[in-house]
This record gives C-alpha cells, sequence and structure tokens, in this order.
C-alpha cells in the first residue's frame, strides 16, 4: 500500500454528499483522514457515509448560510475525531444565468451566502480551533475559473467566486502566522450532479461543452481531479504553499480564444 498523506488527520468537507466533494471524501478517507462529510442533502450524504462501513467518515447536516450550522459542525468534527486538521469549503450553488438587466437580487444575495459568506464562516470557525490547538493546519475552498474571468457563468456567480479568491488571500495573511494555510481550487468545467441539473443536461453534454472551448486535449476533467488537487493542497506536500489559488483548467484562463490557434 502506498504511503497515507493524511494519516491521523481530521477534515471537513462542506458540500461533500456528491459531486467534487464525494471524491474529496473518498479520497481523503483513502490517504488516512477521519472525514465530517457537512451539507444539506441528509439522505444522500448519511448513505454515502454509510457506505464506507467505518467510523471514521460521519455525516453532519449543515447548511453554511448558518453560522450557528457551521460552529456546530466544527465542534461535532473535534468531539468526534479529537482534532481539525482540514477544511475543504466545498459547498455551492449554480446560480442563474440571467442578465444584469433582468437581474434577480434574492438569487445574487444566495450565491453569496453560499460561496462567500458560508466560505468566511467556516474558516473563521475552523481557524479558532487550530488556532487554540496550535494546530498547523490546511483551508481549502472551491473557487472557479470563473473567479478568475469573466463571460463563463452568471454575474452572481462570477462575483462570488471571484470574492472568494480575495477572501482567501486576505485569511491567508492573517492566519500564516499561526502556521495555517489557506489556499483555493479554481476547477474548469466539470460534470458534477450540481452542474447537470443546473443546465438540465447530461454529463456527456455538459463534457462535450467543455471540450468545444478547453485548450487542453486528450484528457476530461473530472471531479476525481479536482479532489486530488485538494488532496495535495491538504496534505504535507504543500507545506509551504499558502495564499494560492490553484487554477486545474488545462490553461484555459491563460489563453486568448479570441485569437486563432496556431497549427504547423
Amino acid at each position: 500500500m502506498s504511503k497515507q498523506r493524511l494519516q491521523g488527520k481530521v477534515a471537513i468537507v462542506t458540500g461533500g454528499a456528491g459531486g467534487i466533494g464525494a471524491e474529496a471524501v473518498r479520497i481523503f478517507v483513502e490517504n488516512g483522514a477521519s472525514v465530517v462529510i457537512a451539507d444539506i442533502k441528509d439522505e444522500l450524504g448519511q448513505t454515502y457515509a454509510a457506505s464506507f462501513g467505518s467510523e471514521k467518515v460521519s455525516y453532519r447536516h449543515c447548511d453554511v448560510r448558518d453560522e450557528k450550522h457551521v460552529e456546530e459542525t466544527v465542534a461535532f468534527a473535534v468531539e468526534k475525531y479529537g482534532s481539525l486538521d482540514i477544511l475543504f469549503s466545498n459547498a455551492g450553488v449554480a446560480g442563474p444565468l440571467s442578465s444584469i438587466l433582468a437581474f434577480d437580487l434574492t438569487e445574487f444575495d444566495n450565491s453569496m451566502a453560499v460561496h462567500l459568506r458560508g466560505a468566511a464562516a467556516f474558516i473563521k470557525h475552523a481557524a479558532r480551533v487550530m488556532v487554540e490547538r496550535k494546530t498547523r493546519g490546511s483551508i481549502i475552498c472551491t473557487a472557479s475559473v470563473a473567479g478568475s474571468v469573466a463571460g463563463c457563468a452568471g454575474h452572481d456567480y462570477t462575483a462570488s467566486k471571484h470574492g472568494l479568491v480575495g477572501l482567501v488571500r486576505s485569511t491567508c495573511s492573517e492566519l500564516g502566522a499561526y502556521g495555517i494555510r489557506v489556499n483555493s481550487i479554481s476547477p474548469y468545467a466539470v460534470a458534477t450532479p450540481l452542474t447537470c441539473e443546473a443546465l438540465d443536461m447530461t454529463d456527456g453534454e455538459i463534457e462535450a461543452a467543455g471540450h468545444a472551448l478547453a485548450n487542453l486535449h486528450g484528457i476530461t476533467l473530472k471531479a476525481s481531479h479536482i479532489a486530488e488537487a485538494a488532496l495535495f493542497l491538504a496534505s504535507d506536500e504543500s507545506a509551504y504553499i499558502s495564499g494560492h489559488n490553484l487554477v486545474v483548467d488545462g490553461g484555459f484562463v491563460v489563453v486568448n480564444h479570441g485569437l486563432p490557434s496556431i497549427k504547423n
């Protein structure tokens, strides 16, 4: 068996009942971590946690928009497993693809509450525990290529993900004094259940659409690729990486797609 890169560590994964979060839970557990799945999809989350057949995985109902839920989830992880070493703040909503001329500010508030306020609440309460216990923890947030460039998603999603990258950088600047690392991962298009439902498309249709605009060919981006990036940032292999936005996009955001590609 290969070395377990998270042996003895405790992690919380928000949005861990499906998609990228579920893949992260699986990979974290395979690498020796105990994991609390935090989600609002109770039946799905409980079933998934039970599927591991181990006390090392637990489910906790948590709406990241509710700070009390967040605080209680962090306390649950510490009480259940004795510490908190890793936070993967991954919960998200797709948000509408509407014109700014017909913008629904209620939807905007919800995107901000989930992506930005929810992440801030989890960073706050996870960091409190890490500072108190002198844990050199790793905090990871799921951002998006929409946090680096415009035109990839709706206005509310794009604004919230830009804000999330800023939050990661800002909290990194404070928490580094305690040995706590804060980073983000920005995926390109991934066919998750959330994306499929939001766009009313199948996995294959979303992957085909992603391929049409992708820069890197010959590979299809999967949720497992993002989870592997999270594993790297959670592990000691990234011990001196903090404040970094790890873009997993095959070069998409650095290429001017308005120019014709150069071929020999």
